[in-house]
């Protein structure tokens, strides 16, 4: 990434939140920064632990997390350390639809919030371009991830992806676009 890429992600910094160690810093980023990268990473590293297999993360596209039609999303503690990551991509552009991927939270920074905030300002974000509705999946053995979803409203629904294990789970919820 270039410093001017960089620059121009900086410019979309939101603060918010609180941490162990101070308010968490929420930064758009493309999805081939070097932090990004590191966080999906460590993802992809805990889920083929868990499960034996994961969805491998150089097959996502870039652009699919460029605005207007994605968005992702790093944390950073205050002292700059990327703790955690989300992002979302058009998923059914006539449908409205945005699918939530790449959720992650560093082991360290589980329980304090932070995937809550980033799932909140994805979905705004979605809203904000119109979205009428997102989409996720997740790993059943992951308890955190599925009461998180529930908590924030989404239902359960079948999967939306051919051929994904029975150990997936898919969610959906509705938001109100803005208009």
């Amino acid at each position: 990434m270039s410093s001017a890429d960089a620059d121009a992600a900086d410019a979309d910094r939101l603060t918010t939140g609180a941490a162990r160690s101070g308010p968490i810093r929420l930064d758009a980023r493309r999805y081939d920064h070097d932090d990004v990268q590191t966080l999906v990473q460590s993802l992809y590293a805990e889920q083929f632990g868990l499960y034996g297999f994961a969805d491998s993360p150089d097959t996502q596209v870039v652009s699919d997390y460029v605005e207007p039609q994605g968005l992702f999303l790093v944390g950073y503690t205050p002292s700059g350390e990327p703790v955690g990551c989300g992002g979302c991509r058009t998923y059914d552009r006539d449908k409205g639809l945005v699918e939530v991927r790449k959720m992650y939270i560093l082991p360290d920074h589980r329980g304090q919030g932070l995937g809550w905030m980033i799932l909140d300002h994805l979905e705004q974000h979605a809203a904000a371009h119109g979205a009428r509705g997102t989409l996720l999946e997740t790993g059943s053995l992951n308890r955190a991830a599925v009461r998180l979803y529930s908590g924030a409203g989404y239902r359960p629904v079948p999967s939306y992806v051919s051929g994904r294990s029975e150990l997936n789970r898919a969610f959906v919820k509705s938001l109100n676009p803005a208009t």
